[in-house]
């Protein structure tokens, strides 16, 4: 995987050397929240992190299907609480997309995140994200409780 350049991040593939300043970020309350426990690196699933002047702020990663009927690539990031609002998980959706479009060839690209993550809405909403409904008691959160997702959606000719 190479690096990607966005406006406002650089976006390169996650290593070993990575996962404490990822897992410093992923135990702050409100990433916690939404991602509860695991491991900073899945070697099944593509990580990047998500850097801003020179400064590991975050992760985004994806999924593809490849069955040729449905093919479609997922993403998920989460952002330091330091750096929330600044446009960075905007920058990193979009430079993400692009690439899943441009050079995986993708047409369609998916992202859920919490229906109550307004942020996260907001977000990719920016990109060009559409709401497409709402998938009820979606996930477990870390204290056992389940929560709504929304299953959001963007088409190659919708990214902003």
């Amino acid at each position: 995987m190479q690096t990607l350049q966005g406006a406002l991040v650089r976006l390169r593939p996650a290593t070993q050397d990575d996962v404490p300043a990822l897992s410093k970020i992923r135990a702050t309350p409100e990433v916690y929240e939404r991602w509860g426990p695991g491991d900073v690196l899945d070697p099944g699933t593509p990580t990047l992190v998500i850097l801003h002047e020179d400064r590991v702020v975050g992760a985004i990663q994806w999924s593809e299907e490849e069955d040729p009927d449905y093919r479609h690539a997922g993403i998920d990031i989460y952002l330091s609480p330091t750096v929330h609002g600044q446009g960075l998980g905007t920058d990193a959706v979009r430079t993400l997309a692009r690439h899943l479009i441009d050079d995986l060839g993708h047409h369609r690209l998916v992202i859920d995140p919490a229906a109550d993550n307004q942020a996260a809405i907001r977000c990719y909403t920016k990109v060009g994200f559409r709401p497409v409904g709402v998938m009820r008691r979606y996930e477990r959160a870390p204290d056992g409780t389940w929560h709504d997702g929304l299953l959001m959606d963007l088409l190659a000719d919708e990214l902003t």
